[in-house]
């Protein structure tokens, strides 16, 4: 089951107060980044947010799942905690604060 857009939609209005947040297509569903950086996924209409120790923190009580199969256990935050847009945009701004930003690209060569 791929994520319905509407449910991307409402989460990028609950978290703008976390900075620069925005969500890109990854194969049917979608990536989330804060300021560049990615901080988790929207996985069949499920929120899943990289596990740092200040999210988790934050996130209390919180339970973990991979967002697909083969992946890392994330932070699973549940639909009923996306409308306390400040938690969910402090939850996503705190873990954007502990990740690198992502290594540049380098630029193709030219044969």
């Amino acid at each position: 089951m791929a994520t319905q857009r509407r449910t991307v939609d409402y989460l990028l209005e609950q978290a703008s107060g976390g900075g620069e947040v925005s969500a890109k297509p990854m194969f049917g569903d979608y990536g989330v980044y804060v300021d560049g950086r990615t901080v988790g996924s929207i996985c069949d209409d499920q929120l899943y947010v990289k596990p740092t120790t200040p999210g988790r923190l934050h996130a209390e009580p919180v339970t973990e799942a991979p967002p697909y199969p083969g992946a890392k256990p994330h932070l699973l935050i549940e639909a009923d905690r996306w409308d306390d847009a400040d938690w969910l945009g402090n939850l996503l701004r705190i873990t954007a604060a502990e990740l690198p930003m992502p290594k540049p690209r380098k630029p193709k060569r030219n044969p």
